[in-house]
């Protein structure tokens, strides 16, 4: 099960290939900073951007270095069932930690639909833990409620979900009682405890630890504050590149490099970048 700060992990990236060899050192990074898990793929891993394959040797790699140190949650969400399922089966049988499901994208799913994707993904992981990934922004739409209360019947291993929605509005709804929920925008963090949140699942912590982790713990104002306007600053620019820029520049060797159609920074956007962590150090 996953409880408190986790890093959205980003995916390293080197001549346009995977870049194995990137993945200790950066949950060395991670581990030593406090976080007590990652989760894989997710959107901040640039995981539509990446094929069933590419996807499976990402996967490994870090249920692999965090094995013992951190726990390794795999998004397997993807555009098709099957792809779905095949790639929650394997996070199982490389012994993550748990599995992750987005609705798939494009097509307007029905409650149906949505039901039978998501109970299936469950089962093809199933006894890991199981979570669904609610995200309208990226998905197109919000998983209905109903979906929600349905899968607690069909997926025993159905735990918890992340929920990056906001405002307040769209997140609250997703706080049920005996659902572990993780909330990813870390601006809605310290309300979202007080409503019973489980814990993060933050973007921000995939370069800045360091500011998410303490806001977890000490669940303050100051510590939200602090983290908000880190986030903001980095929203402002194209936020995969200007994370693993931002990585780079913390000693972590991860190149500034982002799959197409997502592009790489300006020289004015890197010059921004370095301001931003010659700040924070």
């Amino acid at each position: 099960m996953l409880r408190g700060a986790v890093a959205a992990a980003v995916t390293p990236l080197r001549d346009g290939r995977f870049d194995a060899a990137a993945v200790g050192p950066y949950v060395d990074f991670l581990a030593a900073r406090g976080v007590d898990g990652v989760l894989v793929l997710g959107t901040t891993g640039e995981s539509v951007l990446f094929s069933t394959a590419e996807r499976k040797e990402v996967a490994a790699a870090f249920v692999e270095a965090g094995r013992g140190r951190l726990r390794v949650a795999v998004h397997a969400g993807a555009q098709t069932t099957a792809d779905t399922v095949a790639l929650a089966e394997h996070a199982t049988g490389l012994g993550a930690d748990a599995v992750a499901v987005i609705a798939p994208p494009y097509f307007a799913l029905d409650t149906e639909e949505l039901l039978a994707h998501f109970a299936a993904a469950a089962a093809a992981c199933a006894p890991t833990p199981f979570y669904a990934y609610e995200f309208e922004a990226r998905s197109g739409y919000a998983i209905p409620l109903a979906v929600i209360e349905r899968l607690r019947e069909h997926a025993p291993n159905f735990v918890g979900m992340k929920v990056s929605d906001a405002p307040w509005e769209k997140l609250a709804p997703y706080l049920l009682d005996e659902l572990d929920v993780f909330v990813g925008a870390e601006a809605l963090l310290v309300q979202g405890f007080e409503a019973g949140a489980a814990g993060a699942v933050s973007g921000l912590a995939s370069c800045f630890p360091d500011a998410v982790v303490p806001l977890v713990r000490d669940r303050t104002s100051e510590a939200q504050e602090t983290a908000s306007a880190l986030r903001a600053s980095l929203q402002r620019l194209p936020f995969h590149a200007a994370a693993k820029t931002v990585l780079g520049l913390r000693g972590v060797p991860v190149q500034p490099e982002v799959r197409a159609p997502l592009r790489m920074l300006t020289d004015a956007e890197r010059a921004e970048v370095e301001r931003i962590v010659e700040e924070w150090g």
